[in-house]
């Protein structure tokens, strides 16, 4: 292969992975940080969920010269009553998908309780089943896009009273945070699901310049018309590496991972122009920061702001989780909770993440 030599020093392991308020006024009252453990077992009574009604649709995102159709999926009770809107945002990765919310979305829109939500599930642009043009994607691109989708008056979020409540996975929770952090959007709450900040390369290899030459380089070959094909078929969009991705730290318990996920993730990856934004992400281009202090910092931001839930998980991978824990007792997180599972634990583990952000949901609105 024309470019072999650079991946002699990457793992192939290490190419596909995932990265590693009401109406109230007044301040909630616990911002101080809360850290408990959440157990293994849930227990549902009959009357606690109800059935949901799902729309599927498609939002128009228009980002300078190009209208990019955005996928995006609502869950509701389908009833005229209230709702508090929460919107849910996919873990960005090679095989990025509303998929991974869908069952806690169900479960929360399902809820019999005092108050009503509404769950939206959005694709990323150039991800999941929204476009995929060949856009030059970094993390200010990202950022853009997901300020766009909650504030854009047609947005399928957008609501007067301004409450909603955001649900992100890896790179998209600290998207948000980042985003709400420089006050470019206002959630009423933020809930942040194996947040993690790095790509794969760079939280294996750095970021020093010999390094970024070679990412440059890599990043540039996935996106060249012809080879960038040939190299994202090899490297990402095959059943094998997708399937030892999930079983080796995607998910905790390789026995969860079934031939309909593998399935499923396999035929995101040959949607046209599937490799553009992976090239990115790969390569550390979709990293809302650049280092462990930056990314406590941007927590500590929403201090007195912003109630933040961080959920970890318990068998995530050793340098991902060393980035979690480093949340544990961070200022701007009044929430802390262990969850079993590891990168995707809204996806492995559905009713136990649900469980706990229906907590958080209840300690916001129900004060």
């Amino acid at each position: 292969m024309a470019s072999s030599a650079i991946f002699n020093f990457l793992p192939s392991s290490s190419l596909s992975s995932l990265s590693f308020r009401n109406s109230r006024t007044q301040t909630p009252n616990f911002y101080k940080p809360l850290i408990v453990k959440a157990s293994t077992s849930v227990d549902y009574s009959s009357s606690s969920l109800a059935g949901t009604s799902t729309k599927n649709n498609n939002w128009v995102w228009k980002y300078k010269d190009n209208s990019v159709n955005i996928y995006y999926e609502e869950h509701h009770k389908g009833s005229d009553e209230p709702c508090k809107n929460i919107l849910m945002i996919p873990t960005i990765s090679d095989v990025s998908t509303v998929e991974e919310w869908r069952s806690v979305a169900k479960d929360i829109a399902g809820r019999n309780g005092q108050v009503n939500y509404r769950t939206t599930i959005v694709d990323w642009p150039g991800l999941g089943y929204s476009d995929r043009p060949k856009l030059d994607y970094n993390a200010d691109v990202m950022e853009k896009f997901l300020v766009d989708f909650i504030n854009a008056p047609d947005s399928p979020v957008n609501n007067s009273d301004k409450d909603l409540v955001v649900f992100g996975g890896g790179h998209a929770a600290t998207l948000a945070v980042r985003a709400a952090k420089k006050g470019l959007v206002k959630p009423t709450a933020i809930a942040s699901i194996a947040p993690t900040w790095a790509g794969p390369l760079p939280i294996v290899f750095g970021r020093d310049s010999s390094m970024e030459t070679r990412y440059g380089f890599l990043r540039g070959t996935l996106r060249a018309p012809a080879v960038g094909w040939m190299m994202y078929n090899v490297l990402v969009s095959n059943e094998k590496s997708i399937t030892s991705q999930y079983k080796s730290h995607v998910y905790a318990d390789p026995e969860k991972v079934t031939p309909y996920i593998i399935e499923s993730r396999f035929a995101l990856t040959k949607r046209q122009g599937a490799r553009f934004v992976p090239a990115a992400f790969l390569t550390g281009l979709l990293d809302p920061v650049k280092s462990r202090e930056e990314f406590v910092q941007l927590f500590a931001e929403l201090e007195g702001k912003i109630p933040c839930l961080v959920l970890a998980t318990a068998g995530s991978p050793k340098r991902s989780k060393a980035e979690m824990e480093a949340l544990k007792e961070a200022k701007g997180v009044s929430k802390y909770v262990e969850v079993p599972g590891a990168l995707l634990p809204q996806e492995e583990y559905p009713e136990i993440v649900a469980e706990q952000l229906y907590r958080f949901l209840q300690e916001i609105y129900e004060l």
